[in-house]
């Protein structure tokens, strides 16, 4: 199980509103996780999460915050959420000789998300995106 399945698994139980965007080891002394709530993210709620998660205190700094305005995209939900925004899609590897792609999201399947770029449209299966995000000021 990895660390994302493993603290949503977790907190399922204790936060069940409590939906984790993303957790990512960022070095290997420190763990960010980005989280979200119906109701927002409050310093509360974050103090909360991290009260949960005291065996990965003891192994990291573990920060934990709101998705703010450039926020993670990582499962299908998301992208189908956001149709119409604009959002950075950082690939695994190389197409057509970019690593991303920056376009409005226009289609979201369980498969693949599908972007409106300056020069037509991309479908990009969900195994090949390394990291996505929503970019701010849309």
């Amino acid at each position: 199980m990895n660390v994302q399945t493993e603290i949503e698994s977790r907190l399922a139980e204790t936060e069940p509103q409590v939906e984790v965007l993303l957790a990512e080891l960022v070095s290997a002394t420190t763990l960010r996780l980005f989280i979200d709530h119906p109701d927002g993210v409050t310093l509360a709620l974050c103090e909360r999460v991290s009260a949960h998660l005291g065996d990965y205190r003891e192994r990291f700094a573990l920060e934990v915050s709101s998705p703010g305005q450039d926020r993670p995209l990582t499962k299908p939900q998301h992208y189908t959420r956001f149709l119409g925004r604009h959002a950075r899609v950082r690939l695994r590897e190389a197409r057509d000789g970019h690593k991303s792609v920056t376009g409005e999201l226009v289609g979201a399947s369980e498969r693949d998300v599908t972007i409106a770029v300056h020069d037509g449209v991309v479908t990009i299966p969900y195994d090949q995106i390394a990291r996505s995000n929503l970019v701010p000021g849309d």
